[in-house]
């Protein structure tokens, strides 16, 4: 081999040296940089937010075996809470504030698009007449039964704690039947529809 032979193995093979090198220190920085940042997170107690804008009902309330609520001086099938998620106002008579929040609910349900099918709306209400609301509302579910029986429902939406009648709050209903969020009057409908895209993304079921 001659000499110049020899000097130029000699350049190929620190080349490859460099080479490896290089494989080498980008495999580590690739495993040790997510675990460095796995222990900073533990160290300074840093959580990514995931936040939810309403009050989550612990433990959810199952109301999927409430049976037969009439729903518009219909009966409503016993699998009425389930197969999609609700989005439940309650209100004892669906006055001007009731009616805003229709026309949220409706909105939020619009802008969902392609997981429109997933999720129904209901309206829980003692007001006996409710063509107005469905004539703006069509495909609107009203659970309008017996006042006992809507009070009954109300009551078992807030576990029993508070008077729902009044409180105009919206509830998130899995297609298990178990109430799993509520949400205040006071609360911007982009916040709710927010939160149910969180739910709908996460979710396999409805």
């Amino acid at each position: 081999m001659t000499h110049e032979e020899t000097n130029a193995l000699a350049v190929l093979d620190q080349a490859q040296q460099r080479k490896g090198r290089m494989i080498f220190l980008l495999l580590a920085i690739f495993f040790t940089v997510p675990l460095l940042v796995v222990v900073a997170m533990i160290k300074f107690d840093w959580r990514p937010t995931g936040k939810s804008y309403g009050e989550l009902i612990q433990p959810p309330v199952s109301i999927a075996h409430t049976t037969h609520w009439v729903s518009d001086r219909q009966q409503a099938l016993p699998a009425f809470w389930q197969d999609k998620w609700n989005i439940a106002l309650i209100a004892r008579e669906c006055d001007a504030p009731c009616m805003q929040r229709l026309y949220d609910m409706r909105q939020i349900y619009v802008s969902l698009y392609k997981d429109m099918i997933r999720v129904q709306r209901v309206l829980i209400t003692q007001q006996a007449d409710t063509s107005a609301i469905r004539a703006r509302y069509p495909d609107l579910l009203i659970i309008n039964g017996e006042p006992e029986q809507v009070a009954a429902l109300g009551s078992m939406l807030s576990g029993g704690g508070q008077n729902t009648l009044d409180a105009h709050r919206v509830y998130f209903i899995d297609p298990l039947g178990n109430v799993m969020m509520q949400y205040g009057p006071e609360l911007e409908a982009k916040w709710i529809r927010k939160d149910l895209m969180k739910l709908l993304k996460a979710s396999w079921a409805g």
